[in-house]
């Protein structure tokens, strides 16, 4: 919406030299000039005096220096707000989708309801699976997103969202590829012996909780490494980098190149299913009540 001549303007100002702004916008001091001579020309007035030392401003483009910031951030708003009135108009449906937590399970919902919705469309909206952030995310159901599909057995994620169970996943080990038991097809406990395996810390989880005092109390063989509450992608890396095993389920098999998932010979599920706000509106309510006649 506004002339892009103004990014350029704007960094060979602050920068008193074309060829600082040069190496900024990764373009050629010659690039430069040419867009300030044609922002120039645009607007017949001159804005910028060469001088030995560099550039300097006129007194006209200090003018138009002060009042570039604010159209350039007008223009952002103004876009952002106009796809949102777009996304609203069309009675749109948005999904949260990272790493962890695709929407292709949603997608899969989808396909089985959306008659029911004629009139709706899908918006994937992409998010970080950052464990230091995840709950900001998780407060953002019924703003950013109507809905995620997660393995959801926290209880600080249920004191913050709504959940429909949809089924379980396998709790599974995932080892480097290097690893002694990375070549196996199935795991017994007794093959975790002098190992560490890395899970989620106490506390927060019933089913890991249960897991977690199994090992202890009858696998002590297992040492256990505590990760943080929430699992992001620099616990795989860790996973990867120290050797150690690491507890997983079976939707996170191709989460990390460097690592094998393997099934292990016991009967350990988490939940998975529809996450959504505590205050839904009628359409997100709807679109759950057609998925409980499904399941």
């Amino acid at each position: 919406m506004y002339n892009h001549l103004l990014d350029t303007f704007i960094a060979a100002a602050d920068c008193g030299s074309f060829t600082k702004a040069a190496g900024k916008l990764f373009i050629s001091p010659t690039a430069v000039m040419k867009q300030m001579n044609t922002l120039e020309a645009q607007l017949d007035l001159k804005l910028i005096e060469r001088t030995p030392s560099g550039i300097r401003l006129t007194k006209a483009g200090a003018v138009i220096y002060q009042d570039a910031r604010f159209l350039i951030d007008y223009s952002r708003k103004s876009l952002a707000s106009a796809r949102a009135a777009l996304l609203a108009g069309e009675h749109t449906f948005c999904v949260g989708t990272s790493l962890l937590n695709p929407a292709k399970p949603f997608m899969d919902l989808w396909y089985r309801v959306n008659q029911d919705f004629p009139d709706y469309k899908l918006h994937l909206v992409p998010f970080e699976d950052d464990h230091n952030g995840i709950l900001s995310e998780i407060e953002k159901l019924g703003d950013k997103f109507d809905f995620l599909i997660g393995v959801c057995d926290s209880r600080a994620w249920l004191s913050r969202c709504n959940f429909l169970p949809l089924g379980m996943y396998r709790k599974m080990i995932a080892v480097p590829r290097e690893h002694r038991l990375a070549g196996k097809k199935l795991l017994k406990l007794e093959d975790l012996y002098g190992e560490t395996l890395m899970m989620v810390k106490r506390g927060d989880s019933g089913h890991n909780d249960f897991l977690r005092h199994e090992l202890e109390t009858r696998h002590p063989k297992i040492q256990i490494e505590d990760t943080p509450q929430f699992y992001d992608l620099s616990v795989f890396n860790r996973c990867a980098e120290t050797g150690n095993v690491l507890l997983t389920i079976e939707c996170w098999q191709d989460v990390h190149p460097g690592l094998v998932t393997i099934p292990v010979d016991w009967d350990y599920q988490i939940p998975y299913g529809l996450l959504y706000s505590l205050d839904a509106p009628e359409d997100v309510l709807s679109f759950v009540k057609a998925v409980e006649k499904i399941i």
